[in-house]
């Protein structure tokens, strides 16, 4: 097993938590043009003491999105001066669903101009 593998993150603290999914919410969809968090992509934020990185699981709208590489980049960008490290966990169970987008996602998708 990799040690990769073998680490396992540990829940956070609530305080850097909210620290963090505010930090996320810098980071836009390029696609959409809405920030990832109200979005409902991110799923969970653990830490992984042994690695000293923020383990971010999330989704995408699509499991075939070209557009990783730039989110990830954009992440790393908003993390910076927050975290060390960070490491993205993707999920695509439970599959990501319009249901997912907060209250605030949704009115930013209608002044974009979505039907939502």
């Amino acid at each position: 097993m990799s040690d990769e593998a073998a680490a396992v993150p540990q829940s956070i603290d609530p305080e850097f938590r909210e620290q963090a999914f505010e930090a996320l919410k810098n980071v836009s969809d390029p696609e959409l043009g809405v920030n990832i968090v109200d979005l409902g992509l991110i799923y969970d934020l653990a830490f992984d003491e042994e690695h000293d990185a923020l383990v971010i699981s999330m989704t995408l709208t699509s499991a075939g999105c070209p557009l990783t590489d730039v989110i990830e980049n954009d992440i790393a960008e908003a993390l910076d001066g927050l975290v060390t490290a960070f490491r993205i966990n993707w999920v695509w169970m439970p599959p990501w669903t319009p249901e997912r987008i907060t209250d605030d996602g949704r009115d930013m998708m209608r002044a974009l101009g979505f039907a939502i």
